[in-house]
Order: C-alpha cells, then sequence, then structure tokens
C-alpha cells in the first residue's frame, strides 16, 4: 500500500542522451503543472475582464492542459498507474455507457461529467508523480506572493458597488460577481470566476504559510512572509467566509499535531502566534477591517442562527449532507440520473436553467448521477485516498517532513467531500491532494 500513489519518479540507469531526453520530459510535465495552477488562480480574471467573449469555453480551460499532460505521460511511459486511480476511472467509464444507455442519454452532458473522474482525478496522481518537495515548496511560494495583490484586490471588491468594473462578473456582467454576505456588503471572488475561489485560495495558502514559519525557510522573505500573513487575516472578515475561518482553524489543529512530534518547533509557533495577535490588533485599529469584522459577525450569526448553530453548521455544511447522501431517502434509479446531470453545465443544457437538478451536496450529487451502487464506489475510493494520503502524512512527522500533514487540512475535506462538479473547488482538489502526494517524496529535515 506504501507505493499506491506511484510518488517515484526516478530515471533509470540509461545513456546520457535518454536522461537528458528524460529531464526534458519531466520539464515539460512540470511546465504543464504550473500553467494548470496558474490558469486556475487566474481563469476568472480572463473570463470576467480580459477576455469575457470567451467565458465559456475558458470554464474548462485547465481540461485541455491536464489531458494533454496525461497523454505525453501515457506515451512516455511514465503515466501513474495504481489502484485507485484505476478504480476511478473504470467506475466512471461504466457510469458513461450506464448513462448513454438507462438515463438521461446526452452524450455532451455525460462527456462533461466524465471528465472530472477520467482527466482531473489520473492529473491529479501524476502531479504526485512528478512533482517533488521543492516544486511544492516552490508552488506555496507563489501563492504567498499572490496573496499580496489578491488581498488589495479582494479589498477594493469588497468596498466597491457591485457595478464597478473590479466586481464585473463572468463575461463582463455589469450586476457583478459578488455573492449576497450582510450589512449591505457581498463577498468577493478574487481573480475566480465565483467566491468559493477566494476561501479555497486563502483555504490552501494558510498551511503554506504556516509551514514556512514553522521551518523558517530562508527562500521566502520574512517581509513577504509577514505581508501575506496580514493578507490571511484580513481575507478571513473581508471574505465573510465561515468556511474560511474553519478551514484556518483546522490547519492549526493540524499544526499542534507537529508539534508533538516535533517539539523544538514549538518556539517559531509561538512567535507565529504571537505576531498573528499583534498583527489583528494592528488592524482591528483600521476602520476597514472593523467594518469587514462587523458584516463577517454579522453573517457568521444569521447563518448559524437559520442553520441551527454550530452543531447544524459542522454537521451539515461542512460534512456535505454525507449521511442524507447515504442515507436518506431518495428516489434515485438504480444506475442513478446520468453523468453530468448535477453540475451546473449539465443542468443548463438538460433543463435551459441555472440550477441543482440533483443535490447541492457533492456525496449526494455523485450518488444522484452515478445511482448507490457506483456512486458509493466513487465515495469509497475518496475516502481509500484521503485515507491512505493521511497515514503517509502522519507517518511523515516522525521523518521531520511536516509539509504533506499540514497541507492535508486543505486537502482532506476537498478530495473528500469537495465540490467536484464546480471547476475551481475541482482544480483546488486536484491541485492540493497532488501536491500531498509529491511532498511525501523528500524529507524536509
Amino acid at each position: 500500500m506504501a507505493s499506491v500513489f506511484s510518488t517515484a519518479f526516478e530515471a533509470p540507469a540509461i545513456s546520457m542522451h535518454a536522461k537528458k531526453r528524460h529531464e526534458r520530459l519531466v520539464l515539460l510535465l512540470k511546465r504543464g503543472i504550473w500553467l494548470y495552477f496558474l490558469l486556475l488562480i487566474f481563469e476568472g480574471a480572463l473570463r470576467k475582464w480580459f477576455l469575457p467573449s470567451l467565458a465559456n469555453p475558458l470554464l474548462i480551460v485547465r481540461d485541455p492542459i491536464a489531458l494533454a499532460l496525461l497523454i505525453i505521460a501515457y506515451h512516455k511511459g511514465v503515466f501513474p498507474k495504481n489502484g485507485l486511480m484505476i478504480g476511478f476511472m473504470l467506475t466512471a467509464l461504466i457510469s458513461f455507457f450506464v448513462t448513454l444507455i438507462f438515463a438521461h442519454g446526452n452524450i455532451v452532458v455525460a462527456v462533461y461529467g466524465l471528465r472530472i473522474l477520467v482527466i482531473h482525478v489520473p492529473f491529479m496522481f501524476l502531479i504526485g508523480k512528478v512533482f517533488r518537495r521543492q516544486d511544492v515548496a516552490e508552488i506555496g511560494k507563489a501563492m504567498v506572493w499572490i496573496a499580496i495583490p489578491m488581498t488589495i484586490l479582494i479589498a477594493f471588491q469588497f468596498y466597491s458597488p457591485q457595478s464597478a468594473w473590479v466586481n464585473r462578473g463572468v463575461g463582463g456582467d455589469v450586476e457583478g460577481a459578488g455573492f449576497s454576505g450582510a450589512l449591505g456588503f457581498a463577498r468577493p471572488p478574487g481573480t475566480f470566476s465565483f467566491t468559493n475561489g477566494t476561501t479555497l485560495f486563502y483555504g490552501m495558502l494558510a498551511p503554506f504559510i504556516i509551514q514556512f514559519w514553522l521551518y523558517k525557510d530562508k527562500a521566502v522573505s520574512r517581509w513577504v512572509l509577514l505581508l501575506a500573513s496580514i493578507g490571511l487575516l484580513a481575507a478571513i472578515p473581508l471574505s465573510i467566509s465561515r468556511a474560511l475561518l474553519f478551514q484556518v482553524g483546522v490547519s492549526f489543529i493540524f499544526t499542534l499535531f507537529v508539534i508533538a512530534k516535533r517539539p523544538r518547533l514549538l518556539k517559531s509557533l509561538v512567535i507565529a502566534l504571537v505576531s498573528f495577535a499583534i498583527l489583528v490588533a494592528i488592524l482591528q485599529s483600521f476602520a476597514f477591517f472593523q467594518t469587514a469584522t462587523a458584516a463577517f459577525m454579522a453573517r457568521f450569526e444569521a447563518a448559524n442562527e437559520s442553520e441551527g448553530g454550530m452543531e447544524g453548521v459542522l454537521v451539515d455544511r461542512f460534512l456535505g449532507g454525507m449521511y442524507t447522501a447515504v442515507f436518506g431517502e431518495q428516489d434515485i434509479p438504480f444506475w442513478g440520473h446520468g453523468l453530468g446531470m448535477g453540475t451546473n453545465v449539465g443542468a443548463m443544457l438538460l433543463s435551459g436553467k441555472l440550477t441543482f437538478l440533483i443535490s447541492e451536496g457533492e456525496w449526494g450529487r455523485v450518488i444522484g448521477e452515478m445511482g448507490f451502487f457506483l456512486g458509493m464506489m466513487i465515495i469509497v475510493l475518496r475516502i481509500f485516498t484521503v485515507s491512505k494520503l493521511g497515514m503517509l502524512s502522519f507517518n511523515s512527522l516522525a521523518t521531520g517532513n511536516g509539509l504533506p500533514w499540514l497541507l492535508l487540512s486543505f486537502s482532506a475535506l476537498n478530495v473528500l467531500q469537495g465540490q467536484w462538479a464546480q471547476p475551481t473547488s475541482l482544480g483546488f482538489a486536484v491541485l492540493s491532494g497532488g501536491l500531498v502526494m509529491a511532498s511525501l517524496k523528500t524529507r524536509l529535515r
């Protein structure tokens, strides 16, 4: 089981010429993964501001990149092969043909649903195979740098009317891309198409910031890291997102496990916590932060009240209706309603309306599309993937490598029950899962 993710990507004993070809292949694949990452962050900016006329095709702009890299990897004999990935693909292919025969029968919608499991999931394993720990750290450094202008952007979006250019929606929609928040303020989407991108970006940033503070990575400027930390703290109220607060809390809990395994890092954690406390105190002295905090608290209290307090928030919202999806009373055909029907694109093509034809919850969507038997197979595969990553990441703490464990604090929920029907959410699940796999390879210190 330790090799189930096929993380090793070493060149065999070959000639110098063949070795150079292998290195060029690795470089090509790595550059492709970087392009996938950058498009994940800036695809929304292209769809809203710079290429609004191409908003629809840009929705899946990362798909051909991932597919091309998988084809290259297969052709060159470095395609990731493991039981989990094969299980995902085989189940998806069975569901695809079942969809055409017994379900909605729309091949375009079926292909759109199929791409999630036969392109993006294998791409996650390819990231784990091609990248090494240093590549993962470079992604983290890039996110730290991006966080600084991203925070400035969401601050402008927060305080600007929805008619402002920074709040333009997909396709240049002048009604704005913000989502309902509180006290008259909307949730800012940042460079993303929808507001969930902001939450996911900062949620994945948090483990990297903790990592760089704990291990004092000298490749990251202290001043840049400090500014990014300020950005993360400011983003919590500015995003008006309870999910982001929850995610940062989860990352902090995972950090305590790192300290338990490496007590000598306690000093670094204390310094970081004191620094964060001082930063919060300083930010609270500014009116813009006070206003954002007031909006966040108003949203938090109103949502908690409507959802039955924190118990309702944690059980229903963050667990995604898992229990209901599996054990609730549902009128679902044995083979399901068909792949892609639970996505927004599928709903538009099948009904002409942007609505949830199956379920807003991820597990409910999977079972609704594929039926209980095939849907549960996908859910079990996701559980096994997260469980294996969790075991390997926890074991890596003993070697001094805390990065995979910290990244798991973000990746686990997104791989387990993230909204894979939504392209941005799918992208972060795929990227973070692959980065956890890759970071397991090399001992940090």
